[in-house]
This record gives structure tokens, C-alpha cells and sequence, in this order.
């Protein structure tokens, strides 16, 4: 990834492109009403959450504040200072009712994965990580605003999948490295897996203690998107991994993990899969 290159005074990304570029397919429709940003469509979901189920953003400031709490632990990341709720709360607006540290970080980087079949990885220096199950699959509209309801998300297709493949169940899950492109996705995600009821997982993360390192469900140990920095999921993988070789260090969780689920998306993309440490 090279994002952060990409984001400098005279020129900022796009995933339009710039420069005279004329508009076709869904960004035609999509520029008149300047909703070019993913910020914007994220949003409206964010806000009908709000509205359907009482999220607060206090509620959902616990997926940036636990983010930034792992990250002051980890020298990988790029935002390693504290970030209050006063902090939270008091930062711009992006895309009501998203804020500033509600959105990912554009950074430089890489993460290598090798996929291999068991018998040949079992005198590698790394121990083999087992995919248990995997899930993607999308029963709606490949479309972000076009859909019949902006609560079920590709996330739960994904989820549905992937559970439907395994014996394995939420409560058997140690880590959870989801995706947080902007943090309401986290969220989500945190629904479609099956950790809280559909609506409630503002009442799930309040306070901060059950997604905390030392918690129910450590949450995204490595800092997440939202401060270690974007690398479109593959930062939780790793993540992932590091957490099951036990080799974290100073994030690492208490109760060595034998299970991780990793997601990946939102909107109409998603992606879920569950590693085993054996």
C-alpha cells in the first residue's frame, strides 16, 4: 500500500481518479449529490443505526478509543498517543455522524501471506495457522445505496457462510480482528458474527471492557485500521497470527488465543474467516 505517498498538500487520492476524468457507471450518479466518499455512504448507515437502535456516539467513540489504547503498544503503528473521549468527541465532524477518528489512516505498507498445504508447512520456522472456515458470500445487490434496508450488509452473508462451515461457534473465539475501514463498520461486524444481537452492539462495546485486551472479546489488538493504519484488512490478519504464535509482545492477550476471526469489508463487500492454532 502506498496511500500515505498518495495523500500529500497538492494532490489527494482518489478512487475516482482526477484530472479532467469524465464520470461513468454508479460515480455519475453518485457526483451530483457529492457523495464521493466512502465516508459519506458508511454514514448513512451509521446514522440509521443511531436512529433504529439508540447507538450513541459515545458507544461507538469505544471502537476508536480501544484501537488507539492497542496501538500505544504496538511500534508498528503510526497513532501511538492517547485519544480521550473528550478528544473524540471534540474532533470534525467527516459524515454525520462519523468523526475524524471514526475513519482509517492512509499509510504505506506491506504484509506478505503464504498459503500452503498443511503437510508442507509443518517444519516451516512459523507454526501453521489452519483456515477452519471461510466466508463470502453476498444474497444482495452489489451496491452501497441501493439496497432494501441499510442494516443487513454483506456482513452478514459472510458470517452466515462461515459459520455454516465450521463446529465452531462465537463463544469459542478468542480474538477478533475486524475490519474498521471507519469504525461503524466494526460494529457491524461485531453483529454480523454473532458477538451481540442484530442492534446491540452499542450496548456490546459501551464502556470499553469486553472488546478491552483483558476483556471478553479483545478487539483488534494490533490498533486496527483506525491507528496502526489502512492496510484494507491485511494488518488484522497479521495481527491474527502474531496473537496465536503468542508473539505480540506487549499487546499480546493473557489467554494464549487458539481461535481469531479476521473480516474484511463493508457495504455490499465482505469477508470472514476463522484461524486455528492447532
Amino acid at each position: 500500500m502506498t496511500e500515505a505517498q498518495a495523500q500529500t498538500p497538492e494532490r489527494r487520492a482518489s478512487v475516482i481518479g482526477g484530472g479532467g476524468t469524465r464520470l461513468t457507471g454508479w460515480f455519475s450518479y453518485l457526483a451530483p449529490s457529492n457523495a464521493l466518499s466512502a465516508s459519506i455512504w458508511v454514514a448513512q448507515y451509521a446514522q440509521r443505526h443511531f436512529d433504529r437502535f439508540g447507538t450513541t456516539s459515545e458507544q461507538l467513540a469505544q471502537i476508536a478509543l480501544t484501537a488507539r489504547s492497542n496501538a500505544m503498544l504496538n511500534p508498528k503503528a503510526i497513532l501511538r498517543t492517547p485519544l480521550t473521549m473528550e478528544e473524540y468527541l471534540a474532533s470534525r465532524f467527516i459524515a454525520t455522524p462519523l468523526r475524524l477518528f471514526d475513519c482509517d489512516l492512509p499509510v504505506d505498507g506491506s504484509t506478505a501471506i503464504i498459503v500452503s498445504r498443511l503437510d508442507a508447512a509443518k517444519d516451516l520456522r512459523n507454526p501453521p495457522l489452519r483456515v477452519e472456515a471461510l466466508g463470502c458470500a453476498l444474497h444482495g445487490r452489489y451496491s452501497w445505496e441501493q439496497v432494501p434496508d441499510l442494516y443487513e450488509t454483506a456482513a452478514f452473508d459472510a458470517a452466515r457462510m462461515m459459520w455454516n462451515r465450521t463446529d465452531l461457534k462465537p463463544s469459542d473465539v478468542d480474538v477478533a480482528e475486524l475490519y474498521d475501514g471507519f469504525s461503524f463498520l466494526c460494529l457491524t461486524w461485531l453483529e454480523a458474527l454473532g458477538f451481540c444481537p442484530p442492534g446491540e452492539g452499542g450496548c456490546f462495546i459501551e464502556g470499553g471492557k469486553r472488546i478491552a485486551r483483558d476483556g471478553e472479546l479483545p478487539l483488534n489488538t494490533h490498533g486496527g485500521q483506525l491507528s496502526q493504519g489502512r492496510l484494507h484488512g491485511y494488518g488484522q490478519i497479521f495481527e491474527a497470527a502474531e496473537q496465536l504464535w503468542g508473539r505480540a509482545g506487549a499487546r499480546q492477550v493473557a489467554k494464549m488465543p487458539r481461535v481469531a476471526v479476521c473480516s474484511a469489508g463493508g457495504g455490499p463487500l465482505g469477508s470472514a474467516f476463522l484461524l486455528v492454532r492447532d
